[in-house]
């Protein structure tokens, strides 16, 4: 099995079927391809986006369901193109995609997610793109309730 070196796990040995190509990088990080998606029973629902090539990049993340259960995909149509995505609708959450809410941690400043370019993985083409909206439905600072932030979860 395979193992990338990570800052917050050490060494991590991962399945082929866990890493998803971002054909163009991350905003801010766009040299950053190629990600393994990290989950554990025991930090649930937290998950992980570690790179595949800098050991110090590791996103936190939420299923966007965690953080809003009512959320409303917008990915635009170029956006769906690019992760191999049926454009004249929006894909099926969990069947077709899985959506993450990235998560911003500062001191002194309560936890957020970033509802407005959620990442979004395909997880039939492993391919993943952060899909920002078009719209100002949601903002990128939604702070988290406490049981999003995992006081109740950690």
């Amino acid at each position: 099995m395979p193992a990338v070196e990570t800052k917050y796990f050490g060494s991590l040995s991962y399945a082929e079927d866990s890493v998803f190509h971002f054909p163009h990088g991350v905003p801010g990080f766009e040299q950053e391809k190629a990600f393994v998606l990290i989950e554990s029973p025991e930090k649930a629902p937290l998950v992980f986006l570690q790179s595949m090539t800098r050991a110090s990049l590791c996103f936190v993340a939420f299923p966007i369901l965690v953080v809003d259960q009512s959320y409303q995909l917008a990915i635009a149509p170029e956006d769906l193109d690019e992760l191999g995505l049926d454009t004249g609708r929006q894909p099926a959450l969990g069947a077709e995609v899985m959506v993450l809410a990235l998560i911003s941690l500062h001191d002194q400043i309560p936890p957020s997610a970033n509802l407005m370019a959620p990442v979004v993985l395909n997880l039939q083409s492993r391919r993943g793109l952060q899909a920002i909206r078009r719209d100002t439905r949601y903002s990128h600072q939604h702070t988290l309730a406490p049981e999003a932030a995992g006081e109740k979860t950690c």
